[in-house]
């Protein structure tokens, strides 16, 4: 079975691996240290926190940032779960604002409604690592005095004008899930170029004990320490950074692959019909490929998007789902007033299916996954239905290097 996604793990990452295990120091440690570093240095970003999860360092930035108890967050339902349940955490409620058609990112033109009195933050998505409308976004959020947190999840290694994502919020999210373009097992990072938040963050991060000596160790004795206030166990150990050591250093190789297999997925794709790809964002930026997202035309076929999934595992291609809209979800459905302000993300969830995409594939992969599929739709296809091959849709603008 072919899968959407597979990590790519070498020698190196293995021996790295095997060193942290004979060194003895397996949780946070020099290793630990090491990452943050080179990941902040990768990014150019002033501080990266290695942490236990994408979700710990959403979380972490949002409570860094001020998000509380009776606030709101502005933030899309095209994403996985944690995204919402991070802002519940932390006493909040979202708010949830449509995306836009072509490349299922949190809709600019939308956003300044959706805020209110009770805004604390704007928190975007960059779905399947395509950025969002930043300079949008980060206008918005300066012009109402709230924070811009990005869900980068799906972004390590994308940039948005010539600036790498990771350092043009109040803070960033990564993820280092097996699936994410750099793994490191499981764990996370947030970035960001505030101290302030960067502060608070590491402090939380680890029980809110207060990380400096002096307030830890001063006129207590050795081994003594002092809580400031109430966190968590969200820590980064070295086991995950001897993983992601040797992942960063492959990552921009790794992510050139994805690039290489994307270009190939959009030439061959133009020759099916019943399938259109995302649209390229118009503004200059790159992208960072964590997926391969497709929209099935639906209303020119006799089967489901389920039905053309299911079809597809039979002939050994195991398609991803990205996602199911956050508002179609039992615990998020009473909170939104207007489901018909979700309109768009709602009929793309009955299209989407993301097709595999990752560095280990072979180029025959593609050529795989793509005939399987045109001949699925073409059995699939509903009589006397007209629906436009890829090559007779509007061409694409921007860059996507």
């Amino acid at each position: 079975m072919l899968p959407y996604a597979r990590p790519s793990i070498g020698d190196d990452e293995i021996a790295e691996v095997e060193a942290c295990l004979r060194s003895g120091w397996l949780t946070t440690g020099p290793r630990a240290m090491r990452f943050e570093e080179e990941l902040a240095s990768y990014l150019g970003a002033r501080h990266a926190l290695g942490v236990s999860s994408g979700t710990a360092a959403l979380h972490l930035a949002l409570l860094a940032a001020g998000v509380g108890p009776g606030a709101e967050v502005v933030t899309t339902p095209m994403t996985w779960v944690s995204t919402a349940n991070v802002i519940l955490h932390t006493g909040a409620r979202p708010v949830f604002v449509d995306v836009e058609p072509g490349t299922l990112n949190l809709d600019a033109t939308r956003v300044a409604a959706a805020i209110g009195p009770r805004t604390r933050a704007l928190l975007p998505v960059h779905f399947a690592g395509q950025p969002c409308d930043l300079d949008a976004l980060r206008d918005i959020a300066a012009a109402h005095g709230i924070a811009l947190i990005e869900d980068a999840a799906h972004a390590l290694g994308a940039s948005y004008k010539g600036r790498a994502i990771g350092t043009i919020g109040d803070a960033t999210m990564f993820s280092f899930h097996p699936a994410k373009n750099l793994t490191t097992g499981e764990g996370g990072a947030l970035a960001t170029d505030s101290d302030e938040i960067a502060v608070r963050a590491r402090r939380l991060r680890f029980h809110g004990i207060e990380q400096n000596a002096e307030s830890r160790f001063g006129g207590r004795g050795a081994g003594a320490y002092d809580v400031l206030e109430a966190g968590f166990k969200y820590n980064f150990t070295d086991l995950q950074a001897a993983i992601g050591l040797r992942q960063l250093a492959r990552l921009d190789a790794m992510n050139a692959r994805r690039r290489a297999l994307a270009a190939s997925y959009h030439r061959q794709l133009q020759a099916v019909p019943r399938v259109r790809t995302l649209v390229t964002a118009p503004y200059e930026h790159v992208h960072a490929w964590h997926l391969m997202t497709v929209q099935l035309e639906v209303e020119a076929l006799t089967a489901t998007r389920d039905e053309v999934v299911a079809e597809l595992r039979e002939n050994g291609i195991a398609p991803g789902l990205h996602f199911v809209p956050l508002h179609l979800q039992t615990l998020y459905r009473p909170m939104v007033a207007d489901p018909g302000s979700l309109a768009v993300a709602t009929d793309a969830y009955a299209r989407i299916l993301s097709l595999p995409l990752f560095p280990d594939m072979k180029d025959e992969d593609v050529t795989m996954v793509v005939d399987a599929l045109a001949k699925i739709l073409r059995r699939r296809a509903r009589a006397g239905g007209v629906a436009a091959t890829a090559a007779d849709r509007p061409a694409e603008g921007g860059t996507h290097a």
